[in-house]
């Protein structure tokens, strides 16, 4: 069970977390959008490779941030949320951090099916998750794209329009508490 922080807002370690992960995300969403479509003859170019990088990056930037959120916990929820507004943050961001682990995944599930070797930053090698062409596991290229380009947006776009609507709005100090320096 993760312990409660009494500090009124994130810790550096928290907030430096999440912001390279918004980083690493910005990027890589470029790459997707700038890179070729992949189809079954596609070589994996500099641009796919970079995707490839920046998803095993976002992985191990999550597993930590996940790991600093069990060991180090949370602060309070800010006071003057419903209760409403504090299950559906919850949810949101459950939602995100399950995206992050699982959209990654199937990237790189999708590359050892399609024989693309994942390496980081021409570093190293990730292991292959399958078999070329493994039967049955086709589908992951496309629920990757899905995921990433619609519900990821979807979900960023609600937690970046939350964030707004507590600084502008209601002024409770909601989005201060992951702001840098705070």
């Amino acid at each position: 069970m993760a312990l409660t922080s009494t500090h009124p807002g994130y810790t550096g370690v928290a907030k430096t977390l999440h912001w390279t992960i918004l980083a690493l995300l910005i990027v890589q969403f470029v790459l997707a959008w700038a890179m070729p479509d992949i189809h079954r003859d596609t070589q994996p170019d500099t641009l796919i490779n970079l995707h490839l990088s920046f998803g095993a990056l976002i992985l191990a930037v999550v597993i930590v941030r996940l790991g600093w959120r069990l060991i180090q916990g949370e602060p309070e929820p800010a006071a003057g949320l419903t209760p409403r507004e504090r299950l559906v943050s919850h949810v949101v961001h459950w939602l995100l951090y399950l995206l992050l682990l699982v959209g990654p995944i199937l990237g790189w599930i999708n590359a050892s099916w399609r024989g693309f070797p994942a390496v980081v930053f021409g570093l190293f090698e990730l292991p292959k998750l399958m078999a070329t062409r493994a039967p049955g596991f086709g589908w992951t290229g496309d629920v990757h794209g899905v995921l990433a380009n619609y519900l990821m947006l979807a979900l960023v776009g609600l937690h970046s329009a939350a964030a707004l609507y507590h600084y502008f709005v209601r002024r409770d100090g909601v989005l201060q508490r992951m702001l840098p320096g705070q």
